[in-house]
């Protein structure tokens, strides 16, 4: 076990030391007391559907969910009901397929992995329920990612069907530049730069793996307000019991 753990931490340093630290962002929820963004989350939500989720599946978050984010019950639904889900199977057996339910979990692109390699060059998309936990650096490493997508240097070979990306570790990346100018029409009329559609997609992302932060930095600022009064009660019950005392 303790080769296990040896192994993983040095993996992990060779990792940090050969990534270059990306840029810090201003990102709302990154204080101690920081809430998410609602508006960068519906925003990150719509370039995550229209294109993100061509290749990456959020299969951790559930329609239901996206009420955390400002939709309506109602919205949610009609979201939910956009999808075919896979069910059964029925009373003869068989599976079929109906509209989606928001107690259903966002379906992938793709039914397994051997589809998505098939259908990606060999190369699987990750899930991006939990990519900013497991990524160093977090939501700044995604930001930086999808903004870091440069020219070839003259010294430096790539195998086709790679790009060059400054901050993805090596930086031979198989995954194409995903954004663009202009390539969703918010509906909050946001001019969706290439810089503004990264920063909401990683808020998005921020928050898909981890919903429930707000209600946890609230629980925390309870829990030190009370360990504060309970400090000052028995101090004072200190002071109280031995003031007699020389």
């Amino acid at each position: 076990m303790k080769k296990f753990l040896l192994a993983i931490s040095l993996f992990t340093a060779i990792s940090a030391e050969n990534q270059i630290v990306p840029p810090k962002q201003d990102w709302s929820f990154a204080k101690p007391n920081g809430t998410f963004d609602r508006a960068a989350l519906q925003r990150g939500f719509q370039v995550y559907k229209e294109v993100c989720s061509a290749c990456h599946s959020i299969k951790l978050i559930s329609f239901r969910h996206l009420k955390a984010m400002g939709l309506t019950e109602s919205e949610v639904k009609a979201l939910a009901a956009q999808y075919q889900i896979k069910d059964g199977p029925n009373d003869e057996g068989e599976m079929f397929e109906r509209p989606g339910r928001p107690s259903d979990y966002i379906p992938g692109p793709y039914l397994n992995e051997k589809q998505a390699r098939a259908a990606n060059n060999g190369s699987l998309p990750p899930d991006q329920s939990l990519m900013v936990k497991a990524r160093l650096y977090g939501a700044d490493y995604v930001y930086a990612l999808l903004t870091g997508y440069e020219k070839v240097p003259d010294n430096f070979k790539l195998n086709p069907g790679q790009y060059y990306n400054e901050y993805f570790p090596g930086h031979a990346i198989s995954m194409a530049p995903p954004l663009s100018e202009g390539l969703v029409k918010y509906n909050d009329s946001t001019k969706p730069t290439v810089e503004q559609m990264a920063y909401d997609v990683s808020t998005f992302l921020a928050w898909a793996s981890e919903p429930e932060m707000e209600d946890r930095k609230r629980l925390g600022i309870k829990v030190l307000l009370y360990l504060l009064l309970m400090t000052g009660l028995f101090y004072a019950t200190m002071r109280r019991i031995w003031q007699g005392i020389k």
